[in-house]
């Protein structure tokens, strides 16, 4: 691993943990579909229609898994630095990006 991403992956970990996320925050119904909706839409434009990869990484429950929330929270709001990961933080909140992320660690629900 390059010291450049050590170094990104060190403070993102360190602005994750000092950030209070609220993973049980309560996420109106109407916002949920939204966010579904930008999941499967947005975010599956580069990580795939299915969530199983494409430019971005696949974003399924087992490529998930051993991964801190906190991090992929910070993943989600931050970017990543040199990648088309993009910065979510303006669009979404920090309680929306736990919410997401606990959606993906389960697994995405089918569309309706």
């Amino acid at each position: 691993m390059s010291r450049h991403l050590l170094l990104l992956l060190l403070g993102m970990a360190i602005l994750a943990s000092a950030m209070p996320l609220q993973a049980n925050a309560e996420i109106d119904p109407a916002r949920q579909g939204e966010l579904l909706h930008l999941l499967r839409h947005d975010c599956g434009s580069c990580h795939g229609m299915t969530l199983k990869g494409g430019l971005g990484p696949a974003l399924l429950p087992d490529t998930l898994a051993g991964k801190p929330a906190a991090t992929l929270e910070a993943t989600v709001l931050y970017g990543r630095a040199g990648t088309p990961m993009p910065p979510w933080r303006g669009l979404l909140t920090e309680a929306e990006v736990a919410w997401l992320v606990a959606i993906l660690m389960k697994g995405v629900p089918d569309a309706p």
